[in-house]
């Protein structure tokens, strides 16, 4: 959950005077900001408040579609777009450049520079090519040692930073191409490296790799890569569950997916090293380590585009030892020590932050408010751009930083807060028009724009979401420049002075709300703990101030928690009694002392301290005084409803009951079950209950129901088949009967398209209720809550009932209409795309092909297996008055020909043989006559009529036939 204060972390603004549109920027190091747009770039030198000034700018050789900077080796790298072909450059000795017109010096990558050209380099900017046998779509600077990687289809291009010493007094900086990581079945589109840890991105997957320097067991880099390192051909290796999700995986889209570690190099993802430097066998890379492997999918019940959910903002984060503050500035770069690694990434609603060093563990989770565009993360901060608002949350890389520095920070003598603790928003600060944004020191720099359009997406089709193979497409060309466009620099304030005012804020909370106080004195103190981890970008007098704040804090905790644990020894006394004892559940008197407890404490437990089934001995008066004291503001108001709701029904006050259950939409009702599954079901003993609100939404609210239980199985709170037991204990029905609650929470995963649900799995349970209810002639113990009408509507895998399905129904004037809805959805799933229509055949038997009902399914079956034939000789023997319609809409395409060849000496034959069908067979021929004649010759019409037929009968069709070239 994320905790909103209302803090004020953004300081100064002042615009960057910029005269062109921008289309990319980045900054980095000190003070260097570079905006690119077309083919130029402006340096800017951002030295504090009010003071930006353009530095220089410099031409570059093509259109800038990504830059980005790096502090170690000052240098700019660019991905340049010229005559429809990307290339790959970096812009060295900048700063020399005094006029845009001064001289360039230009050379290849690893190009030997002579003693005398020394003075000309110095003097110059110099432009470094790195030719590339594949398109560069992506690249990263490490921001330790300054190497390069570069992001291109199906490779990684990794380039040393090096420089070349010329004489005792010169080098110049140069690269070296070291290593090329080969990677299938991945194209990306975002990448980030740090000193050995690779993080890569593509629209919904993302890959986190280290590059191990030591060789291990001998091993020696592939210079081509082998076929056994394939994972997806090394069987033997990959469990057979791995390869059974990766079989289904590719039925409509990807499933999500997390691999940890080791495990997630059983991803489906291949990667090899080829080493292709000299670089000294220190530096070299030997083999990979796989970390963490991550696919999301899209929610296919959201009703939104494929481009509304792509990943965005990759990014590791390093920290480094505090040690090394003693350091010199000047070598500060060179003896950086990393003592943690943190990966972001984000979709557009939600972001994750990783720790990956050691271990890879998931830390936080962000929910944003709003959808977002873009995000920084910063060692203090997350910041995030959505389309007219700046967002500022808390990280907990300081506090996961100090426990890998410290593994005994948590003693009586010394502490940090947990990693666990909730992340809260500081400011939502509006900003209209919001585009793009980075970071560098304590400097976000924002694009705006007025008018409502936003920047063209960076990715291609939603084609990618159904295969992981696919090509990348170039970016797309920026808009044209127009007015209303804005880039600002706007400065966080000092640690210092936001963590007073945080101190300040937590007074407001000191006397009624001790663990809300608490909470914001822990972020202060994290505040300051992640400034001295960054404590080389501080002057001296600012790092005294912080040591000082940082004492402070400690002293302000140690207060907070005395103040909490006085009171609630007080109020745990007599408790703590009870419960050693071994009550399973307090009494009705200890019960009460419980829940007064945390009223006091941490009233907003209250709601989930009710529903514990410990507490089932509460008094529900007592529940209910104490739940009308709590705000009944927030989003936590709806928990607070439904306890009440549920209080109600145990004092037997239905009116009470159904007004809290009126205080909310049934959408966010759902919202509170997610937050608090115990007010449904419960275990004890591990068997599921259904809990007494449970039961009475059976009977009063049953769509409600089944999408808070849908609404549980999405966030993970309830599985698969302790959902299926859910619903038949509920409705109290053996192990072989299915309640129809359960087939609408079927129908509900279905159209919700639930990532753990394996497709034909879920097909197979919908089917065969509907084929036992048709053949047994058992209608729903319950009204369903949804038609085939509104599955059709609202469920892609429900296709529309092909029309002569219904002319055959129709034909039953004898159909019983209880069952006629679970007629109506199996034959409309026998109709959808997704069907495996193989699978269900051999349940088929009990179904007899004497009724229409099952002679529909039959036919439909037999149809999508394309057994024409079969079909025709069916519906002519069966139901005539269909073959017609069966024939416009089957006989097609390369089926066409079953006009004239089946279709047409059947009905001819069957009208000599009479009978009572005579006249409908006879209609039949005139049809198909109607259709032979126009998709025929005359010479092959002639040829498939009848030749023992009276002449009068044909000779019209005859006569359009030849006459139907001079009519066109």
């Amino acid at each position: 959950m994320v905790q909103l204060y209302n803090l004020h972390p953004f300081g100064s603004q002042q615009v960057v005077p910029c005269k062109l549109e921008p289309e990319r920027f980045c900054g980095g190091g000190q003070d260097a900001l570079f905006v690119a747009a077309g083919c130029k770039v402006e340096a800017f030198a951002v030295t504090g408040q009010e003071l930006c000034q353009p530095r220089c700018a410099f031409s570059t050789l093509g259109r800038v579609l990504c830059l980005a900077y790096s502090e170690a080796g000052d240098y700019l790298a660019v991905i340049e777009e010229k005559n429809k072909a990307t290339f790959l450059r970096a812009y060295v000795n900048w700063r020399s450049k005094r006029t845009e017109n001064c001289r360039v010096c230009i050379r290849m990558v690893g190009h030997n520079v002579e003693a005398p050209f020394s003075d000309t380099y110095k003097d110059q900017m110099s432009i470094i090519e790195m030719p590339l046998s594949e398109a560069p779509l992506c690249i990263s600077c490490c921001p330790v040692k300054g190497d390069l990687l570069v992001g291109c289809s199906n490779k990684l291009v990794l380039f040393s930073l090096k420089y070349q010493i010329i004489n005792e007094e010169f080098s110049i900086l140069d690269f070296e191409r070291s290593l090329i990581i080969h990677i299938d079945n991945i194209i990306p589109v975002e990448i980030s490296f740090c000193i050995g840890y690779v993080a890569l991105m593509s629209d919904l997957e993302v890959l986190i790799l280290k590059l191990e320097s030591d060789p291990k067991n001998g091993e020696s880099v592939n210079h081509q890569p082998p076929k056994t390192n394939n994972p997806m051909k090394q069987t033997e290796d990959v469990s057979s569950e791995t390869l059974q999700l990766e079989s289904d995986d590719f039925v409509i889209c990807q499933k999500p997916m997390e691999l940890l570690g080791e495990k997630s190099s059983q991803s489906g993802i291949s990667v090899t090293l080829e080493s292709t430097g000299l670089a000294d066998e220190k530096t070299k890379y030997y083999h990979v380590q796989h970390l963490l492997y991550k696919r999301f999918a899209p929610d296919i019940s959201s009703y939104v585009f494929s481009d509304d959910i792509k990943l965005h903002s990759l990014q590791l984060l390093p920290i480094y030892q505090t040690g090394s503050l003693t350091s010199g500035r000047k070598n500060l770069s060179q003896e950086k020590e990393l003592l943690s690694l943190f990966c972001f990434f984000s979709l557009p609603h939600v972001g994750y932050l990783y720790m990956v060093v050691k271990s890879v563990e998931l830390m936080s989770v962000y929910q944003y408010p709003e959808k977002s565009q873009q995000a920084v993360l910063t060692p203090q901060f997350l910041h995030v751009i959505a389309s007219n608002n700046l967002q500022c949350f808390t990280v907990r890389c300081s506090a996961a930083a100090a426990r890998e520095e410290d593994p005994y920070v948590d003693t009586t003598l010394k502490a940090c807060p947990p990693v666990s603790m909730d992340v809260c928003a500081l400011r939502i600060q509006l900003f209209i028009g919001l585009k793009a944004v980075c970071h560098f020191k304590n400097h976000l720099i924002l694009l705006t724009k007025a008018d409502p359009e936003a920047i063209p997406e960076r990715r291609d089709s939603p084609k990618r979401l159904l295969s992981r193979k696919g090509t990348s497409g170039k970016l797309k060309a920026p808009p044209v420049a127009e007015a209303g466009w804005n880039l600002y620099i706007v400065d966080t304030i000092s640690p210092v002075q936001l963590y007073k005012e945080m101190v300040d804020y937590s007074n407001t909370y000191k006397t009624a709300k001790t663990q809300s106080c608490i909470h914001l004195l822990s972020e202060a103190h994290l505040l300051v703990r992640a400034a001295l981890m960054d404590a080389h970008q501080l002057e001296p007098g600012e790092k005294a101030e912080l040591l000082e704040a940082f004492k402070e804090s400690c002293g302000h905790l140690g207060d907070c928690y005395s103040r909490l644990v006085r009171l609630l020894g007080n109020l745990l006394e007599k408790p703590s009694r009870a419960l050693r004892v071994g009550t399973s559940f307090p009494s009705l008197e200890l019960a009460a002392k419980v829940v007064h407890m945390f009223h006091v404490a941490e009233p907003k437990q209250l709601p989930h301290i009710l529903c514990s089934p410990s507490m089932k001995n509460i008094n529900p008066l007592t529940a209910m005084s104490y739940l009308s004291k709590l705000d009944p503001s927030g989003f936590s108001s709806i928990l607070v409803t439904l306890t009440k709701a549920a209080m109600a029904l145990k004092m037997g006050d239905l009116d009470m009951h159904r007004n809290e259950m009126k205080r909310h939409p049934e959408m966010k009702l759902v919202c509170g079950f997610i937050l608090e599954p115990r007010l449904l079901i419960q275990q004890r003993k591990g068997h599921i209950v259904p809990t007494e609100l449970a039961a009475h939404l059976k009977d009063t609210q049953p769509g409600l129901l089944v999408a808070s239980v849908l609404g549980l199985q999405k966030n993970n709170k309830i599985g698969i088949e302790e959902a299926d037991s859910f619903f038949k204990v509920l409705c109290g029905k053996d192990e072989d009967i299915i309640p129809q609650l359960l087939v609408d929470l079927w129908e509900a995963q279905l159209i919700a398209g639930l990532p753990d649900v394996v497709l034909q799995e879920l097909f197979f349970k919908l089917t065969s209720q509907y084929i036992w209810r048709l053949s047994k002639r058992q209608p729903p113990d319950t009204i369903p809550l949804r038609t085939s009408e509104d599955l059709i509507n609202a469920c892609s895998h429900y296709g529309l009932i092909y029309p002569w399905v219904n002319v055959l129904i129709s034909s039953d004037s004898l159909a019983d209409k209880s069952y006629t809805e679970d007629l109506s959805k199996l034959q409309s799933l026998l109709c959808g795309p997704s069907f495996d229509i193989a699978s269900i055949i051999p349940f088929l038997e009990p179904l007899s092909e004497d009724s229409i009902a099952g002679l529909s399914v039959h036919v439909l079956c037999q149809t999508r297996l394309k057994e024409y034939e079969q079909c025709i000789d069916t519906l002519l023997e069966r139901c005539p008055e269909a073959i017609i319609p069966y024939a416009n809409h089957e006989l097609k395409e390369e089926n066409r020909t079953l006009w004239w060849k089946k279709l047409l000496p059947e009905l001819c034959h069957r009208i000599k043989c009479g009978g009572e069908k005579g006249q409908l067979y006879l209609s039949s021929l005139k049809e198909t006559l109607s259709v032979v004649a126009v998709d025929l010759e005359l010479r092959d019409f002639l040829n498939v009529l009848p030749e023992d037929g009276t002449a009068a009968f044909f000779l019209p069709y005859l006569l359009y036939c030849s006459r139907k070239k001079s009519l066109t």
